[in-house]
């Protein structure tokens, strides 16, 4: 007979468990929370300390069952959810069906899944910390409150099925903010000159910096064709080298918030695939003879602390493989990275570094692979010497003009070696190669080519742009930026446009009502304040119940105002001229996730929709006789294919342009690039860089 009952969350993390702790134990999984707020009422007493009214979760009674059963044949339950605050409330409301007092030594936590973390962990259970438990209900309270007060409004008002939430109506604001600063964004002209030079043999360029030594902006044509005239009939001439030693540091190891950052630049992930794929790295993969491990600690973290055991681990690996010189003097450790941070996890790191990824690849999938080697590569990295780089800093003389070349070159590569973190601009850490010169030298000029530009608005958010600003604007907590994410675009609030997002129409409206008569909600700082108290409430120092009544009160004054003072909206669908082919009703214009659609106006009795197609103005090259249109698959990738489908099943990823190849005629297609856009052959090998 067992000893004892342990539950966790997921079936692949009892598996995992049960393999450490053996046949005394029975280990089941609760399949996630079992108790939650009724989704068909509020489910919260507001004059009785906002009391909630809990419901097993519909389709849980089978599980709930088995665990019942299960709790019979043990003296002892362990409560083993994962250890953070949705974990704690798991094991209360588990604690609260099987009979389990909150006073007993039930709950079990560790930061990762290994055998001896896991023994470790059952050697010192602790009592269910009601601190974190009720840190969660308030946060869950709140949101219902939020939630279930505006959204009835919104559908009175405007329409059925919107909604209003803390954490997703500030995200779709960000949004809307940065859309209205591209709107309202000036171009401002500039102009570069540079210069293609000759030391020698060797070819480099070199760009227009200034007059007399003093920097000059080259604002207008005007400008460009001064310098040009000052520089006239005069000789190029080194006038200055400047040579020194610069260090590099490596980046912190990972926390929830900079890996979804890292896997959406590197991998392509969206940020719900990583914490997907992060959990199942944290609970156990089979490693054949090694068994189930846990190969990553918990991926939900602000934490950029490491274990001293790591660290030390993460020395011998390092000096094993690429020698002394590359470990640093001491072992490296990061500062909180955000003053409201709470530090409760280790960084999200490997659980062995000694488990180096090409060694135990044939165990995973392609996208656990790719997730475990890039969590792996930025620890051992964030462990490693700095990097030093000589950079080498040339000014050239022509007349009065001044024009400076940069070169760098790696000295000692450190951690470069393993890792160097991505950005968002799509720039690279590639050296840029100098000739040796020294002052006086002579240089040959081969071209010189002045260039207008215009200053470009600031971007529009990807995900990982906006996870970043969330975090640090102290908006939601790691557990909350994948799903958040996931809500304003299933709401319809906002769409997804080459990976960027765009807000709609109806995320616009329901914000402009929100800031009206909700502005707190939306207030940055207020939002940030609220999470600040919610981590109070965890840690102890604040009740739960104040925490809410002090947002309530001020919050009911507003929905009465907002009861009375808001007037109804009717949103008109924008009617296109194109007819529908099932019933001959009008199509109308809607926002999805992935942009607008065609839908019938006669839904719902005619459910007929259809992708709204742009011709590119370009001939099919496989029957010559259709035109190519972008569409979108169903996950919202742009493709592009032949008008005549299915007569014509011609399909490309990649956009074909009206310009044929000038070698050989044949169609050529754009290539997108961190480094920018250029057009390729589809035949030959000729290759160009696209003109702006």
């Amino acid at each position: 007979m067992a000893d004892a009952l342990v539950i966790v969350e997921s079936p692949a993390k009892a598996k995992t468990i049960g393999k450490y702790l053996g046949n005394k134990y029975i280990v089941k999984a609760s399949m996630g929370h079992v108790r939650d707020l009724p989704k068909s009422q509020i489910g919260v007493e507001v004059d009785n300390d906002f009391s909630p009214k809990y419901i097993t979760i519909r389709g849980k009674g089978d599980v709930l069952k088995e665990l019942k059963d299960a709790r019979k044949k043990v003296k002892k339950v362990y409560l083993a959810a994962d250890p953070d605050r949705e974990g704690e409330a798991i094991a209360w409301h588990l604690a609260h069906y099987l009979d389990v007092s909150e006073d007993e030594q039930c709950r079990v936590v560790f930061n990762e899944i290994t055998k001896q973390a896991v023994k470790d962990a059952f050697k010192t259970p602790r009592r269910i910390n009601m601190d974190l438990v009720n840190a969660q209900q308030a946060r869950r309270i709140l949101d219902r409150l939020v939630g279930y007060k505006i959204s009835p409004l919104l559908w009175k008002k405007v329409k059925k099925g919107l909604s209003a939430g803390r954490v997703q109506s500030v995200a779709v604001k960000i949004i809307i903010d940065r859309e209205n600063e591209i709107n309202e964004f000036v171009p401002e002209e500039y102009w570069t000159i540079t210069a293609t030079l000759l030391s020698g043999t060797v070819k480099f360029e070199a760009k227009f910096y200034g007059i007399h030594g003093e920097k000059k902006e080259l604002s207008s044509e005007q400008d460009v064709q001064d310098v040009l005239q000052a520089m006239a009939n005069n000789d190029f001439t080194v006038k200055e080298v400047k040579e020194r030693e610069r260090g590099r540091n490596p980046s912190a190891p990972f926390t929830t918030s900079s890996l979804q950052q890292e896997a959406a630049r590197k991998l392509n992930f969206r940020a719900a695939k990583t914490m997907s794929v992060a959990q199942q790295l944290y609970e156990g993969v089979d490693l054949g003879k090694e068994g189930t491990v846990g190969l990553i600690t918990y991926m939900r973290t602000d934490s950029t602390r490491i274990s001293p055991v790591a660290q030390e681990e993460a020395k011998e690996y390092i000096i094993g493989k690429y020698g002394e010189s590359y470990v640093p003097e001491s072992p490296r450790n990061y500062s909180k990275k955000a003053a409201n941070a709470q530090d409760a996890h280790e960084a999200v790191r490997p659980t062995s570094v000694m488990r180096a990824p090409d060694d135990i690849k044939e165990f995973m999938s392609r996208d656990q692979f790719r997730l475990y080697k890039l969590v792996w590569e930025r620890f051992l990295a964030s462990q490693m010497s700095s990097a030093v780089l000589d950079t080498l800093t040339v000014d050239i003389q022509v007349g009065p003009a001044v024009f400076r070349a940069t070169g760098s070159k790696i000295k000692f590569p450190g951690f470069m070696k393993v890792y160097v973190e991505g950005n968002d601009d799509g720039s690279t850490d590639e050296e840029k190669f100098l000739p040796a010169m020294t002052a006086g030298d002579a240089l040959k000029h081969e071209e010189i080519e002045p260039k207008q530009h215009f200053t470009q608005p600031p971007p529009r958010y990807t995900e990982a742009r906006l996870v970043k600003t969330l975090e640090e604007e102290g908006i939601g907590r790691p557990s909350t930026y994948a799903p958040t994410l996931e809500t304003i675009q299933k709401r319809g609030y906002v769409a997804l446009e080459e990976k960027k997002f765009i807000p709609t129409e109806l995320g616009e409206l329901v914000i402009q009502l929100m800031e009206e008569f909700f502005p707190e909600i939306l207030n940055l700082e207020f939002t940030a304040n609220m999470e600040d108290n919610l981590d109070h409430v965890g840690d102890g120092s604040v009740d739960w119940v104040k925490v809410l009544g002090d947002f309530y009160e001020p919050f009911e004054k507003r929905l009465e105002f907002a009861e009375e003072e808001m007037k109804e909206i009717e949103i008109q669908d924008e009617i296109s001229d194109e007819l529908c082919e099932k019933c001959g009703k009008h199509l109308v214009y809607k926002m999805g996730r992935f942009g607008k659609f065609l839908a019938c106006s006669g839904f719902p009795d005619c459910r007929n929709t259809k992708p709204i197609v742009k011709d590119i103005g370009v001939t099919c090259p496989k029957c010559h006789e259709g035109h190519m249109i972008e569409r979108r698959s169903k996950k919202g990738r742009v493709f592009y294919g032949c008008d005549r489908y299915p007569d014509c099943d011609n399909v490309m990823w990649d956009k074909p342009v009206q310009k044929p190849c000038p070698d050989c005629g044949n169609l050529m297609i754009e290539k997108r690039t961190k480094k920018g856009t250029t057009l390729k052959c589809t035949v030959c090998e000729h290759n160009e860089e696209a003109a702006d």
